[in-house]
This record gives C-alpha cells, structure tokens and sequence, in this order.
C-alpha cells in the first residue's frame, strides 16, 4: 500500500498528514459485509472456542446469530435498543454481537470486571433494555450481581415477562447461559440456549423488512472508556467507522490476501478483540482462535500450536507472558509469521524477542483509543521488521493527524513534541448523553484529542512518547486515578487519596495510593484492598499503599497536589527507580 503524504499550508513541514487514499469505502452495515463473508466462503471457520470445545463455520454462526435476533426481535426490541454484553471471551459473545447487527441494535460492551456499582451505572447511563450474560465465572458472580440490584428477580420464574425496575426502568430483559450446562434456567431470566432456536415466521419477517432500513451511519457499537473526572464515559461507533477501521487494519497486513488463523487472548469488551479481532475476521474472511475466557499464556500456547495459528494479537504483558511461560520452549509456535501488539508502550527488548522467538516478521505495532475505532496509526508491512518496531507507525488510510502545541492548537514542525489530534471517519460519533464531554474531547472543527505527547517524523512515522493525563497502563488496562480515588474516599476513615502510575517491569505500570487518614482513625493495606475488591474491577486496585501525613503531598503555590512529585517519591521509596522493562529484566527471563 503506497504512503503519500500532504502538507497542510505552505512548504513549511510541519506535523500535519492527510492519508489520502484510493481504497474505496465499505459503504455497508456490519450485518451486510458479515452476510456477504457468509455467502462467499460458507463453510470456512469463523471461530474457535478452545475452551468450549467450539468450532463455528461462517454459515452456522450467521444461522444462530439470525435465530437469536429474532428471539430479541419476539421480546419487543427494535432497531436501536441497546443490548448489553457483560462476560468474558465465550461464543454467546459473538452471537450476540452477530445478532444485534443483523437486528440493528446497539450493542453495549460491559467491562466484564466491573462489580455491582459500576454494572448499575453503565446500564443506566446508555438505557440498555436487554442484558446477556454467563452466570459465573470465576470469582464473578453475574446472575448473582444483576441480582443485587434487582432482587425481586428471584423470586419469578424463568422466562417470566418483562423486568419491571425503579433502578434500571430501561432494562427490560436478562438472558443468562450457563456455560457448563446450555439448558440451565435461572429465575427472572430467559435462557440464550431456547433464545437461540429463534421465534418462528413472524418475527423471521419482521427481521427481514428491518434488515432493508439499517443504515449504516447508525451507531452499533457502545464501549465504555473514562477520563479524569472519573465517571465512565459511553463511546459511540457506527457500523460505518468500526467496520472500515477494521477493513483497513487487515489490508494493511494483507488479509485481503492470505489465510490466517488469527490467535485473539485479547479481551473482547475491548476495541482491540472486537474491533481489530471480530471486524478484521469478517471484512477478510479469516479465522479466529480464542485459547480461553480470559488470558492465560498457559492456555494460548497449547491452541497456537493445535490449530497452528498464524498471526497472534496481544498487549506487551501478554506476550512478555507467553514468551516467558515454562510451556514456550516445548510448544511449536512454527505456524506464526505475524501479529499485532498494542496498548502499552513497548520495549525494544521485547519486540526483537518476539522476532527471533515467535518468527513474527509480520509484526506491526498499532496505535489508537477507543474514541477512534480504535486504530489511528500503524506500521506497513513496506517497512522491514526492525523498523516497525522504532514507532507507532503511520496515519491510517482516508484520515488526518496532526501534533499540536495545545496553546495555539496549530501544527507543531516536525520532530517537536505536540498533542496528537486525529480527524476523519473513525472519531467516534460522541459520548452517549454527554455533550459537554464529547465537546472537550472533539473541538469545533472536529479534531479528536487524544491527551497524548507524540512527535511526528520527516516522512509521517508519529511516536508516542507521553500522556497528557494521569492514566495508567497497566498491563495493557486503562486504569484511571479519579475513578480509583473517588471510590477510595468513600471510606470513612480516609481523609485524602491520590493515585498514581509507578513502573512495573512485567506490567508496564502498577498502582500506588498515597492516602491520608482522618485524624484518630486507623487503616492498614490489606484492610483498604479487601475494601476495595468488592467496589472496582481487580485490575483497578492499587497495589501499593503509602499512608502519608498532610505535610508529605508536594504541592503546587495553588495548593494542588503534584502528581509527577508523587510519582517520583514513589519510586525512591519502593525502590522502582529502575523497573521500567529494564533490559535486565529480559537479560534474566528470557536469557539474552
């Protein structure tokens, strides 16, 4: 794919790319290009379930997925309802995905960490009218959440009408499947195994006539991200921008070309797994491996090998993970050529690993957010493999990005560090019910601020080389202080919190809370995570706590606590001064 690149005034170079491009547009709903993957290669596999023993061809996931709009279509869901999603990597994910877009809803991922609090505000805040969700995993308790919140549930029998809430009005339906027994009923709720065999010829037509009116400027997608003030904020995405976002991912790697099998340890809540997995899949016509619910390098070894998977997605921490695994050394990884690596910054160390040990020539390194589809940036596969992994690559097909100096909100000259802003197709529709929000985040002119420091080379390559908020990564999480604060301070015996990211050499960035204590009151560590575990999702809880007095927080003439002082005391204190993905640290694991 040829890069060229245009100059936004003058002949000053300045950091400023439109990726004009001769690619024509899918101009199609998700339910049309997936109906039109179907017709073309019926029989090839879409998906495989490691875990659940699950193998879909095109055509059968197309069947159930159609059956199941149906069923939803029976309950009284219309086009643009929304439909939760809240559960790790299983096949009803995908089907109901599938069958949302076939149907026109609009499908809601829930973080499937997040406990009671969070459900309930993520529910509200977009009105979902139907819930689908596993009813356990793990250590989560889904049915048994729902539940909390409306407890009448249990007391009605299964499949018994409509939900009637003073909390959640909106949600109307919960659909559960147990993922040990499909035919398992619980009460309140109908099972996605009996939703699954459709809702006869009546609503078959009614599907139909609705297939003709989906447009495909509609939103389909709702994923939740945040910023500081702390309260999650509902991204809003259209068939048009997720659907060629994707397509243009997979033509930048070839998909239009080959035949991959295409390892996903990826959660899907996130853009990554369903956009950048589920989309790409579609668009090309590819296959889809998920090792199992949620990663486990122990798990994606041994199904990298048995279905010989060829391109393998993941964050820094999951292939730092899977390189380091006891199982590596003894599973044939011959089968892989390529993959994608996204989410966190990424060391030098562990990309030259990941050539010389997974065979990953095809490597390319993406860059986005949630409110672009995901993808903004990406190296080409014109590049050589050492050079793909200097940067965050180049703008993507039919968009703009520019480094800005956030004063004058003109383009920086090159090799000047800016605030990336991005501009085109994939910036996302707007936060749902949040104008204010969405007009800071996308200005008058329609730029998208991304809150990151990048620097834009001479010939367009755009590296990343800081953020502009307080976000952490960790392991590939975004993880937000305000949101942890916000529930910190709740407890009655915290005075003051502030949270910030300190260096990990496995993760990236783990989580340190300085907190300060009422005077008389008394709190330990373990006392403040057992607090914690029950009110934010597991990768939110910090794991370093410092107890501090008033005169400890660094502050500003204004009286405002300066984060970057606490990050640097923080260190010193816990002894991390040298734990950013230290070479070190790869010297001892991986043994070079």
């Amino acid at each position: 794919m040829k890069r060229s690149y245009f100059l936004y005034s003058g002949a000053k170079k300045i950091s400023y790319v439109h990726q004009a491009s001769s690619i024509p547009f899918l101009n199609e709903t998700i339910g049309q290009r997936f109906r039109k993957s179907t017709e073309k290669n019926p029989d090839r596999i879409y998906c495989i379930f490691s875990k659940q023993n699950v193998k879909k061809s095109y055509e059968k996931l197309y069947e159930e997925s159609y059956r199941l709009a149906s069923s939803l279509i029976a309950l009284g869901l219309r086009p643009g309802d929304r439909v939760g999603m809240w559960g790790p990597n299983y096949y009803e994910w995908i089907q109901t995905h599938f069958a949302c877009a076939q149907a026109g809803f609009v499908l809601v991922n829930v973080n499937p960490f997040y406990r009671v609090p969070e459900l309930e505000y993520a529910l509200k805040k977009v009105g979902v009218k139907a819930l689908v969700t596993p009813s356990s995993y793990r250590n989560s308790q889904y049915y048994g959440s729902v539940t909390e919140i409306i407890p009448e549930l249990v007391n009605r029998k299964p499949g018994d009408g409509e939900i009637k809430s003073h909390l959640l009005p909106n949600l109307k339906h919960l659909i559960v499947f147990d993922p040990n027994d499909k035919s398992k009923k619980f009460n309140g709720a109908w099972n996605l195994e009996d939703l699954s065999t459709g809702a006869g010829s009546e609503a078959d037509r009614f599907l139909k006539d609705i297939q003709s009116k989906i447009n495909y400027d509609d939103p389909f997608n709702v994923q939740f991200t945040s910023g500081t003030t702390g309260s999650p904020k509902a991204v809003t995405l259209t068939h048009f921008s997720i659907l060629n976002n994707a397509n243009f991912i997979g033509l930048n790697s070839n998909f239009d070309k080959t035949r991959e099998v295409i390892c996903v340890p990826n959660p899907l809540y996130h853009a990554f797994g369903c956009v950048a997995g589920l989309l790409t899949a579609v668009a090309h016509s590819q296959t889809l491996l998920f090792p199992s619910e949620t990663f486990s390098a122990a798990a994606a070894l041994p199904a990298i090998e048995k279905e010989k998977a060829t391109f393998i997605y993941g964050t820094p921490t999951m292939f730092i993970d899977i390189l380091n695994h006891e199982k590596f050394e003894k599973t044939d990884v011959s089968s892989v050529s390529g993959g994608y690596i996204s989410a966190a910054p990424i060391p030098k160390p562990l990309m030259e690993r990941m050539l010389e040990k997974l065979n990953m020539h095809r490597i390319q390194v993406l860059y986005g957010c949630t409110e672009a589809s995901p993808v903004i940036t990406t190296a080409t596969l014109q590049q050589t493999p050492q050079d793909r992994i200097k940067n965050s690559g180049y703008t993507m097909d039919h968009s703009e990005t520019a480094i800005i100096n956030q004063q004058s909100g003109l383009p920086v000259p090159r090799g000047e560090q800016g605030e990336l802003v991005t501009r085109g197709y994939h910036v996302m529709r707007g936060y749902w019910g949040d104008e204010e929000k969405t007009k800071e985040a996308i200005d008058v002119k329609r730029w998208y601020h991304t809150g990151d420091i990048a620097v834009m080379a001479d010939d367009g390559a755009i590296s990343i080389v800081g953020r502009l908020k307080d976000m952490i990564i960790r392991g590939g999480e975004n993880v937000y202080p305000a949101e942890i604060e916000t529930t910190i301070f709740r407890h009655p015996a915290v005075a003051d919190v502030h949270v910030i990211g300190v260096p990990d050499v496995r993760l990236g960035e783990e989580i340190c809370a300085w907190i300060r204590l009422k005077d008389g009151k008394t709190l330990t560590a373990d006392e403040l995570i057992d607090y914690c575990k029950d009110k934010m999702a597991r990768h939110s809880i910090p794991r370093y706590i410092l107890f501090k007095k008033e005169h400890d927080f660094p502050l500003t003439a204004t009286g405002k606590v300066q984060k970057f002082e606490l990050r640097s005391i923080s260190k010193k204190e816990l002894g991390l001064e040298d734990a950013n993905f230290k070479l070190e640290y790869f010297q001892e694991n991986f043994g070079f």
